[in-house]
């Protein structure tokens, strides 16, 4: 599958100038503050942690 989601703002400047690189994949480049960058996908949280992190413990 060669599709990937784009990035919508620069996490540096804000802006939407942003351009694949030709670094690989998941790179961009803002066209604004003249930043490159690499986006990537680490993975999903376990259930464990989302209910931990809630302010009420988790507790329903």
């Amino acid at each position: 599958m060669s599709e990937r989601a784009a990035p919508f703002y620069c996490p540096y400047c804000g802006d939407e100038d942003l351009r694949p690189s030709e670094e690989g994949h998941g790179a961009w480049e803002c066209h604004s503050c003249s930043r490159a960058f690499q986006l990537k996908f680490l993975g999903l949280l376990s259930q464990g942690l989302s209910n931990a992190a809630s302010p009420d413990g988790g507790a329903s």
